[in-house]
């Protein structure tokens, strides 16, 4: 007879996967109808003989065995009619088992939803996390990277991307930018940077900043500008773009998870092997909007503080971005919007009123000095 499984039966003698067999009920048991070539007998077990329990890999399963010729033959039901009706065919002396059966069912069936929809939650977050999250993972891996780090990493790359460049040692330009940066600085509290400005010979118009405190103004943007104010305007951008760690930033975000791993594994020599790897890249690397916002809002604040008239830092970034001139390099790795510019009006109008102190020198005689030393090299 050709019947359709909807059993497993193990036993003695019976294959260790077991043996698919047909199930049906009545009123006194059931009845086990074998496949055609099986090595399970057809034979009918009474209710009383039987002993039921919950099982299977998903604990979905009704377990019923019996003995029979001195050995134990169990039976596992899945299809949930079968089950059903031999709860419903059973006995009362078995209710007591099938309850208890069921409820074990019922507590598996929860605690497997429970596992599952955490293990969906924890994959769906970390998705959620690395897709609109990254800056998050950026941000904690550069907490954990110490100043003295920091200030390493910076000198290493520092020394790499002016090794070719001329560095001025001494004249009036350096004497004002230096000025600068010293009345900026006295007005950082808890500053835990010794800020390295460097003046370097070279026609374009463009700074940047480097971890750990180092600063590069290039003599063509000195040559742009219309005042020091404008000059003081770019400085205290890129010394904030270091008070952020703006640099760290978008370094570990370059390099990615290995740069995470080498700052938890506290390998200093790996973080910086790798940087060097990027080398003059750091220099030129775009920062996000968002960076670029906060090295505009607090280098804004920070001219405030250190009673530098604010606006020439509006006035230069507006000024260079209108013109159609040569290429600016300044506005390539700090592109400035018209938004950008309206927030830094915004947040101007919102500083304390305070009188601006002039510098000591006279930005025209420093030009002067500028054009003089270009002409003797």
């Amino acid at each position: 007879m050709n019947v359709t499984p909807n059993a497993l039966c193990f036993g003695d003698g019976l294959p260790g996967a077991g043996a698919p067999c047909h199930v049906t009920l009545s009123a006194d048991g059931l009845r086990l109808i074998p496949l055609e070539g099986s090595q399970l007998a057809e034979e009918s077990v009474a209710f009383a003989a039987l002993t039921v329990a919950s099982g299977g890999l998903d604990h979905d399963q009704l377990v019923v065995s019996w003995m029979t010729g001195g050995s134990t033959c169990t039976l596992y039901l899945k299809d949930p009619a079968m089950i059903v009706a031999f709860r419903r065919t059973a006995p009362s002396g078995l209710t007591a088992s099938l309850e208890r059966a069921a409820d074990h069912v019922r507590r598996a069936r929860h605690s497997h939803r429970l596992f599952w929809g955490s293990a969906a939650g924890i994959v769906v977050g970390l998705g959620l996390l690395i897709w609109f999250g990254s800056d998050l993972i950026v941000e904690w891996a550069v907490a954990r990277i110490p100043i003295e780090w920091e200030q390493t990493l910076g000198a290493t790359i520092y020394q790499d991307a002016l090794s070719k460049e001329t560095v001025l040692k001494e004249g009036r330009e350096v004497d004002a930018v230096q000025e600068m940066t010293q009345r900026m600085t006295d007005k950082i509290l808890h500053n835990p940077y010794k800020f390295q400005v460097s003046v370097v010979q070279s026609p374009v118009v463009n700074a940047f900043a480097l971890p750990g405190g180092y600063v590069v103004v290039f003599t063509g943007l000195l040559k742009k500008a219309e005042s020091g104010e404008e000059v003081a305007g770019v400085l205290s951008h890129e010394l904030n773009h270091v008070l952020q760690r703006h640099g760290l930033e978008r370094m570990v975000k370059t390099l990615g998870l290995a740069a995470v791993i080498s700052i938890v594994v506290g390998d200093q020599r790996g973080l910086i092997g790798l940087a060097k790897e990027l080398g003059m890249n750091l220099a030129t690397l775009k920062f996000g909007r968002e960076q670029e916002t906060e090295a505009d809002v607090t280098g804004i604040r920070l001219l405030s503080d250190a009673r530098i008239a604010p606006e020439g830092m509006i006035g230069f970034f507006e000024r260079l971005s209108e013109k159609g001139q040569a290429r600016v390099e300044l506005f390539s790795t700090h592109p400035m919007s018209a938004a950008r510019a309206e927030r830094l009006k915004v947040e101007l109008a919102a500083l304390p009123k305070r009188s601006p102190e002039p510098f000591t020198f006279e930005w025209k005689s420093v030009q002067e000095s500028l054009a003089k030393s270009e002409f003797n090299k």
